[in-house]
């Protein structure tokens, strides 16, 4: 169990794993804890510093189970580092991982293969400095009011809803504070869903959730996190023809992008049309997390889940050494 990290959600991983580990233990699994610090050491379970050593595995662990949230994390280099280590590990690999990571790349991917989503347009803290009246202009053209985010970064974390033109300055600072490179998203005035999916080269689909905020303008780091800031209807209620094309868009994304283990895919329903927003490749699995939640109602328990991720992880990691890629 790969938990903490460097990342800014630091303390949702350490959530999400605390959770993770009852659902394991829940299972039968026996449980190896390893603390990533937000210096960038590794603590393992004895509460010593952590050595590694290409192609010697991981504490003799046989899957390594990474609830980590952000860079450093869900980006592609823990992932890289444990196919060094030559170890099994849930979730997506080094590509996948980097692509879902990047919300520009994501976006890009999709629009090329003719995927409905929201307007956006990517702005580089360069580009910003150098030329900021032309971006203005860009970014003039999605309307009012728009989302600044961080393009590398989850949870959240560093997002402003700019409803003013005289605020988009101070949200596109704020972003990149975070990252150098920003995401600006149209306004969707749609429902917001969410969808779970595990498995590898025939993933399967958890019933939508819809996110339901309990007095919050929209979904920002307190509402997922905090006690009561959010509900979930499951189903989601934005009828039955709309919730077969959240699961099958699910589906399709989590197999374009070339997902693996497991993921949560976000998107927004308009009168019945569904866009999609983003995929998660490590999403949270904290009490209040919808990835948990959407199996549960779907008749999966979590800890089943979890025993599933873990198979998951050692089926791909034989099919690979085989020769054999998903």
């Amino acid at each position: 169990m790969l938990a903490g990290g460097r990342s800014s959600e630091h303390d949702v991983s350490v959530d999400s794993a605390t959770a993770v580990v009852e659902a394991l233990r829940e299972g039968g699994h026996e449980i190896v804890a390893v603390r990533l610090e937000r210096d960038g050491s590794w603590t393992g379970p004895d509460g010593a510093p952590l050595v590694l050593a290409p192609g010697g595995g991981l504490l003799g662990a046989d899957v390594a189970f990474p609830v980590l949230h952000g860079p450093f994390g869900e980006d592609g280099t823990i992932q890289g580092l444990l196919e060094l280590l030559d170890v099994a590990y849930v979730g997506a690999g080094v590509l996948a991982s980097s692509l879902c990571m990047d919300k520009v790349v994501f976006k890009e991917v999709l629009a090329a293969a003719g995927v409905p989503q929201v307007g956006y347009a990517a702005v580089r803290e360069a580009e910003w400095r150098a030329g900021p009246e032309a971006l203005r202009e860009r970014i003039g053209a999605l309307g009012l009011p728009v989302f600044v985010k961080p393009a590398r970064l989850g949870s959240s974390v560093g997002i402003s809803k700019v409803a003013e033109a005289g605020e988009l300055d101070a949200a596109l600072e704020t972003a990149f504070g975070h990252d150098g490179l920003v995401i600006v998203e149209a306004f969707s005035p749609g429902t917001e869903v969410e969808c779970s999916v595990t498995g590898l080269d025939d993933p399967e689909t958890s019933l939508p959730a819809e996110v339901v905020l309990q007095g919050a303008d929209w979904y920002d780091y307190e509402a997922k996190y905090a006690p009561g800031g959010v509900e979930l209807e499951i189903p989601a209620r934005v009828g039955d023809e709309a919730v077969e094309t959240v699961r099958r868009l699910a589906r399709e994304t989590f197999l374009r992008v070339g997902c693996c283990g497991l993921a949560r895919v976000d998107f927004f329903v308009e009168d019945g049309r569904v866009l999609v927003n983003e995929l998660n490749t490590l999403p949270g699995m904290t009490a209040t997390s919808g990835f948990p939640k959407m199996w549960a109602a779907t008749g999966v328990p979590f800890p089943d889940v979890c025993d599933r991720l873990l198979g998951y992880a050692l089926e791909r990691f034989r099919a690979e050494r085989g020769g054999h890629a998903f």
